[in-house]
């Protein structure tokens, strides 16, 4: 083999070789990869200020107990959910009897006691099992009169908002000259996160207390 075929072929090399450096930078610049700043990868964590948010969150949507409710409770605004009841019942010392009771001095009366009222069959039979109208069986019986009590004759659809009914109870609480003592709200407890939906209040009367 002469010169001539030796720098044919060392020339190809070359060549080869060339085109191969150009092949890898030409990739590189195309598929470059930048390392990260930081090493490692991203992890989200929540901050204290979005968990202190949803904390307040679950709070206010909690439910307030009945003790808690009456103590922020308004007999101004309790009287103004009694007209509701009017149509049905006195309130005054002494008044008369309408379709339902007299509601003077209610909380803490005995049920079905009211003296010239003549009640239904349930609830003389819920006065056998209960001494005493207290306050959490107000509460339970205006939300839903038929529910607590089934059979009884008070058309009262009910008040569903925990508001309303907490003023109704403190306004008929001072509808006495020894009324009874308020429930001490509770310590504050780990709020809930669920919520509560309120419907709209029904218009309507109670009676037969």
């Amino acid at each position: 083999m002469d010169s001539f075929e030796l720098n044919k072929i060392a020339g190809a090399v070359l060549l080869s070789l060339l085109v191969i450096m150009a092949l890898g930078v030409s990739s590189d610049i195309i598929f470059d990869s930048h390392a990260p700043e930081t090493p490692g990868y991203p992890i989200e964590v929540a901050s204290a200020d979005g968990a202190g948010e949803a904390s307040q969150s679950a709070e206010a949507e909690a439910p307030k107990s009945l003790a808690q409710r009456l103590a922020e409770a308004d007999a101004g605004a309790g009287e103004k959910v009694s007209k509701k009841c009017q149509a049905c019942h006195s309130f005054d010392q002494g008044g008369a009897n309408k379709v339902g009771p007299n509601l003077w001095g209610v909380v803490g009366r005995k049920p079905a006691s009211h003296e010239g009222f003549k009640y239904s069959a349930a609830m003389q039979a819920f006065a056998q099992e209960h001494a005493e109208w207290t306050f959490e069986q107000i509460d339970e019986f205006v939300t839903k009169p038929k529910d607590h009590i089934p059979g009884t004759a008070m058309a009262f659809a009910g008040l569903s908002k925990p508001d309303d009914r907490a003023n109704l109870i403190v306004y008929l609480h001072t509808l006495d000259e020894n009324p009874l003592p308020l429930p001490e709200p509770e310590a504050a407890a780990p709020a809930d996160s669920g919520g509560v939906s309120e419907a709209p209040a029904e218009d309507a009367a109670p009676a037969n207390q």
